[in-house]
């Protein structure tokens, strides 16, 4: 029994609620640089599969802008260069460490930046609704 117990990985996550009980979720943007040894479909299925593991965490992804290579200030990693993306997300303080913690451990993930986006500037997408003909 002890033997299978040690080769499951359990990710055990406690929420956090605010007074009333109610979890609190707030949108945070993610700056990511990829490595640019990858190619365009590569960077593009990591961001997909980091899109997929936020979802399973329970975070709830809005969108991923990926601004393509640019020159880095300094060395990261004997790299130049970088590939940027975005990851706009809702989600709680845990679920995020979470999250972070599995970028670290991706290879291909150079450097992040997580910023919580206050609530007076968050844009969150509405749902497309068609004008509706007057006449």
């Amino acid at each position: 029994f002890l033997r299978s117990c040690r080769n499951s990985v359990r990710v055990t996550l406690s929420y956090s609620f605010d007074k009333k009980g109610v979890r609190c979720l707030r949108l945070y943007e993610i700056l990511l640089i990829i490595d640019p040894r990858l190619s365009d479909e590569e960077a593009n299925q990591l961001l997909t599969r980091l899109q997929e593991s936020a979802k399973e965490l329970g975070a709830e992804v809005h969108g991923v802008d990926n601004w393509g290579r640019r020159r880095l200030a300094y060395e990261i990693r004997k790299q130049r260069e970088g590939v940027y993306a975005v990851l706009e997300l809702t989600t709680d303080a845990t679920v995020l460490k979470e999250f972070e913690r599995q970028l670290k451990l991706n290879e291909s993930v150079l450097r992040f930046l997580s910023a919580c986006v206050p609530r007076k500037k968050a844009r969150l997408p509405k749902a497309q609704e068609e004008p509706e003909e007057v006449g």
